[in-house]
């Protein structure tokens, strides 16, 4: 089965490739690259490890390890979500948030009402709200006679990207058509004689507006650290308080939380406005007044492979589908994937997030190596993070020419790289999966954060990484 797995992978190379191509060498036994099978033993990992380079130009696999060993990809996935949506949506694509109105502006009375309409826009900020109210300001409404909407139907509402992760972590946060910071609320903390001062903020760079609609108190407890109460409100250990500091929590109903913050900065312009009502879509004869249109696709998905943001992937790979629900979406994102590459992938998500997404290191690598036949898939390896060669103790190598193109992807217990590695005599393309599914399972709710062991698991499996890499340049660059 390896051996079919990889001779596909060999013909699937660039436009340039040869029609005919070698079929690849068998894969060494333990022993047969002693210092690959050294780095492997030396990281003492549990579950399994697999990997696959070839040459990105001829599609020659040149070394291969448990290639079709199904694996989670964890943010991996990622980068098959950047290249779905370059080709459903094209670079010059924009996310676009409009405030519009329905009535005549009389005197700078606005006659009707007013619509805060999202188009799904993941990176959505205070900052730029405000200047989204500014901007109406300018327009010369000082008063609304009518009522104030927000608009959350571009996207379908979910209350958070996965149900195995613990509610309060602020990388699962819930979706929907109008998102804020990430659809995050800052919570802040600071002790006040016996006591402490509780707020919660929409901080920017430039505006601190406070948040009423969600709220937090302190609890008696160790764990958890947090605990939702339900409608935006928590508690918190108070044993596990400092003196001060602030933390982001995921907020479970963004439109009212996105339009909280916009009327308090309408306020600070002089604009006050009634409490929003939630609908999904602003009336056919609506008329825009402002709008804050987002940077272009491209660097939507640059920032996105860099900081691995789950609410972006999930909400690019929705608008890339236009599917009702984010499963939905994941399965129309794994057909698409299984017709452009050949593989046998499955997407749960779009994050690589949750817990039923697969995929082989031999179909990872099968990805890096037809990127290309993806409409706009030529753009992947400029948007994925750039790092250079590191040695054995993690420092850069001074003067190396060689450059490293990849994405990671780290879950507890799950780590993984996949992309390109280049120099001026050549390039490959690579998949690292390593992961121990088992153990993964077997961490605890309470624990899922920061699990015991995690932390070293994770570090070795990096500094293994690394180590193939070294090798891959050595040996075939």
């Amino acid at each position: 089965m390896l051996a079919g797995v990889l001779a596909g992978l060999a013909g699937a190379a660039l436009a340039e490739a040869p029609a005919v191509v070698p079929r690849p060498p068998r894969r060494p036994e333990p022993g047969e690259d002693r210092a690959t099978q050294q780095l492997i033993e030396a990281a003492k990992l549990s579950g399994s490890l697999a990997f696959v380079v070839a040459d990105r130009a001829t599609g020659r696999v040149l070394a291969a390890r448990e290639a079709d060993t199904p694996l989670p990809p964890a943010s991996v996935a990622k980068a098959v979500t950047a290249l779905y949506a370059l080709e459903k949506l094209g670079p010059a694509f924009r996310f676009r948030t409009r405030v519009m109105r329905v009535g005549d502006i009389v005197q700078g009375r606005l006659e009707g009402d007013l619509y805060l309409v999202g188009g799904g826009d993941p990176n959505l900020d205070t900052d730029q709200m405000g200047d989204l109210a500014a901007a109406l300001a300018a327009e010369g409404i000082r008063e609304v006679a009518g009522r104030f909407f927000a608009c959350d139907g571009a996207l379908p509402y979910r209350f958070q990207i996965d149900a195995e992760q613990p509610e309060y972590l602020g990388y699962n946060p819930a979706i929907c058509g109008l998102n804020l910071n990430y659809n995050r609320v800052n919570f802040e903390w600071k002790q006040a004689g016996d006591g402490y001062d509780l707020t919660m903020d929409a901080r920017g760079a430039r505006f601190l507006p406070l948040v009423k609609g969600a709220s937090i108190r302190l609890a008696e407890r160790n764990v958890p650290l947090f605990a939702y109460e339900g409608d935006e409100s928590w508690t918190v250990s108070q044993a596990a308080l400092g003196e001060a500091g602030s933390r982001w929590l995921p907020v479970r109903a963004p439109a009212p939380y996105a339009a909280e913050v916009f009327a308090t900065l309408c306020a600070a312009q002089g604009l006050r406005l009634p409490k929003a009502e939630i609908v999904a879509r602003a009336p056919v004869e609506a008329v825009e007044v402002a709008a804050h249109s987002g940077e272009a696709l491209p660097g939507v998905l640059r920032s996105m492979l860099k900081f691995s943001t789950n609410l972006t992937a999930e909400i690019v790979g929705l608008t890339a589908s236009g599917a009702g629900t984010l499963e939905g979406s994941a399965t129309a994102m794994t057909d698409w994937a299984r017709r452009r590459f050949g593989i046998a992938a499955v997407f749960g998500d779009h994050s690589g997030l949750g817990p039923r997404s697969r995929i082989t290191a031999a179909e990872l690598a099968q990805v890096m190596l037809r990127a290309g036949e993806a409409r706009n898939g030529a753009m992947l390896a400029g948007l994925l993070r750039e790092a250079g060669l590191t040695d054995a103790q993690g420092e850069a190598v001074k003067g190396s020419p060689v450059r490293i193109h990849a994405k990671s992807g780290t879950l507890n217990f799950v780590s993984n790289l996949a992309g390109y590695i280049s120099e001026p005599g050549g390039e490959l393309a690579f998949a690292i999966l390593a992961a121990d599914p088992a153990r993964r399972a077997a961490v605890p709710m309470a624990e899922r954060e920061e699990p015991k062991g995690g932390r070293g698991w994770t570090r070795r499996a990096r500094r293994l990484q690394q180590g193939l890499i070294r090798r891959w340049v050595e040996s075939y660059l």
